[in-house]
């Protein structure tokens, strides 16, 4: 590591310049409302808890895509010529979004959204359909499923150089891939078998499609991988055909996170170091209920930790997504106040900004982190902005929270 006496007086003088406060603990929800329908879900949310991308039904009826910000609220992304469209990632700073769109022949198209650019057709892969459903960190990678010229799905991995590659199956007729790690390199998603059977797959170029098999039954489905995609997360159906959110490792292989009281639940999403995995459970009741997964605590249910920021009759049904750090979780609920069912973002309050090591503190041993780690390829826990770098902006963002929750 090369740092500077000088470059490093700089940072500290601009942490004294800016007035800092320490970071306090919080924890909020909010619910983002729709777009004058009667339903909204939220699919995915950028590093910095501040760009929420989903599904909305507009005044008429439609499902739109959505971008929601706190100042700018639920933006409508429009559609591809059509009357609908959904969105379900979003790039880690929150400027690009993918999805799919009807198009004016009433076809389903993937999309790739920015500001500049508006809605993009990605195309498909010789049929008459296509969706997208993850993007990688700098938004340069998309993934899905698109039609061949036999009308059969295939994973897909596009890029805007390569344009849109098959990335094949496990020997049957169909897949589809639902995410990537954060720079592109690692797929994941469903493909069928040669005995027809759904699975679990990882990609890689090098690799092509692996089978992460099962709990015991005959059918998997990964959603989402980690940053540098060693954790994959999903549902498999289990010896018994009950169907059981899954987090796979190599060495580990799948392994069950447990229920909530009942036999069925799905895991969606995972953060950035694989740690934290995030779902729908059915509890004893039957009800679904949006569920945090640790390896110290196990399966809990959202709404029985963060009871006090829900007002009676509010439920946090399905958590779809979580912040490269743990921190944001979003999805959707009730939200007894309006009657509707709504997207949601909840600001889980942990880990403390610029609290690297995420022991609730942020001090020497997060400063030292970064410091260590300064010029390097980021998308792990020290690039604490997930830009891809290690530099000034993750040393400043522990500057200026330092002391924090100490």
């Amino acid at each position: 590591m090369c740092y500077t006496q000088s470059r490093f007086k700089a940072l500290i003088s601009a942490c004294v310049l800016s007035l800092i406060a320490t970071a306090s603990w919080s924890q909020s929800l909010t619910w983002l409302g729709t777009l004058g329908g009667v339903r909204s879900e939220a699919h995915a949310v950028s590093a910095d808890g501040r760009v929420v991308v989903g599904m909305s039904y507009n005044a008429a009826g439609q499902a739109r895509a959505f971008r929601w910000t706190a100042s700018g609220g639920m933006q409508n992304l429009g559609t591809l010529g059509g009357l609908w469209s959904l969105a379900f990632d979003v790039s880690a700073d929150g400027s690009v979004v993918v999805g799919w769109a009807e198009n004016a022949a009433g076809q389903a198209r993937a999309f790739r959204w920015t500001a500049s650019g508006g809605m993009q057709n990605l195309g498909t892969l010789g049929g008459d359909l296509s969706y997208a459903y993850g993007v990688s960190a700098d938004g340069a990678v998309v993934v899905g499923g698109a039609g061949n010229a036999a009308r059969y799905s295939r994973a897909f991995r596009w890029t805007a150089s390569g344009g849109m590659q098959n990335l094949g199956t496990l020997g049957g007729n169909y897949s589809f891939a639902w995410d990537a790690s954060a720079d592109g390199t690692v797929v994941v998603g469903r493909a069928e078998n040669a005995a027809g059977q759904g699975r679990a797959f990882r990609w890689t170029a090098s690799g092509g499609m692996q089978d992460l098999g099962t709990l015991g039954g005959h059918e998997s489905k990964a959603f989402d991988v980690s940053a540098d995609g060693a954790v994959v997360v999903g549902w498999s159906l289990n010896a018994t055909g009950q169907r059981r959110a899954f987090r796979w490792t190599a060495s580990g292989g799948m392994q069950d996170l447990g229920t909530l009281g009942s036999n069925d639940n799905i895991a969606f999403a995972v953060s950035a170091d694989g740690a934290v995995v995030v779902g729908v459970a059915l509890n004893a009741a039957g009800q679904g209920r949006a569920f945090r997964w640790t390896a110290a605590g196990g399966m809990e249910d959202l709404n029985t930790t963060y009871a006090s920021l829900l007002t009676n009759g509010s439920v946090l049904s399905e958590a779809s997504a979580i912040s490269p750090d743990g921190r944001y979780i979003v999805g959707y609920g009730r939200n007894a106040a309006t009657n509707r069912t709504e997207a949601f973002l909840l600001d889980t309050g942990f880990p403390l900004r610029g609290d690297v090591d995420r022991n609730g503190c942020v001090d020497d041993a997060d400063l030292l982190q970064v410091l260590f780690a300064f010029g390097g390829r980021g998308y792990r826990n020290e690039d604490l902005n997930w830009d891809g770098t290690i530099d000034d902006a993750d040393l400043l963002q522990v500057l200026f929270n330092f002391g924090g929750g100490c």
